[in-house]
């Protein structure tokens, strides 16, 4: 049986994780995977990105900083921007949120985009934090995104 988030024989040196602004779950998926391929001791690039525009060149939002900073990341550096047609050559995996963002890669030409939630969540939808009252979404979002990148590693990249 083939792996449909993995193309035979390809080793996984890249990946992008995209939801809609880049400014509170795509960054995080940032971060966790960095720290995941340090703690395997992989050379592998980890970007973010978003299928909007409206806040290229913005730091991650506050509340996003402050969950990364609790479990000691730091984000507060990195910068939103859009996703590319070059990232779709660029990346070996490119990796969406939630389903919406998945339908916006489509539209945009990427091929095989792949949904964080499949690795872990029965491909549910990692939501957007500001769905949830004041900070809580923001821990939840953080916790279902390290539990679907751990299990990333281990089905995909550490295999």
């Amino acid at each position: 049986m083939t792996d449909p988030y993995k193309k035979e024989n390809q080793e996984i040196k890249s990946i992008l994780f995209v939801c809609l602004g880049n400014i509170c779950r795509s960054p995080l998926a940032e971060a966790i995977a960095k720290e995941m391929a340090t703690k395997y001791s992989l050379t592998m690039e980890c970007e973010s990105a978003g299928t909007g525009s409206w806040h290229v060149g913005e730091a991650p939002c506050e509340n996003s900083q402050i969950v990364a900073s609790n479990n000691n990341k730091d984000i507060s550096h990195y910068t939103a921007r859009q996703v590319t047609q070059n990232d779709f050559k660029k990346f070996d995996i490119i990796v969406g949120l939630d389903k919406s963002n998945i339908d916006n890669l489509k539209k945009m030409g990427c091929k095989d985009p792949v949904l964080l939630g499949s690795f872990g969540y029965n491909g549910e939808d990692v939501p957007d934090p500001y769905f949830f009252d004041g900070y809580e979404g923001f821990d939840k979002v953080y916790n279902m995104i390290q539990f679907c990148i751990d299990n990333l590693f281990k089905r995909k990249i550490l295999n």
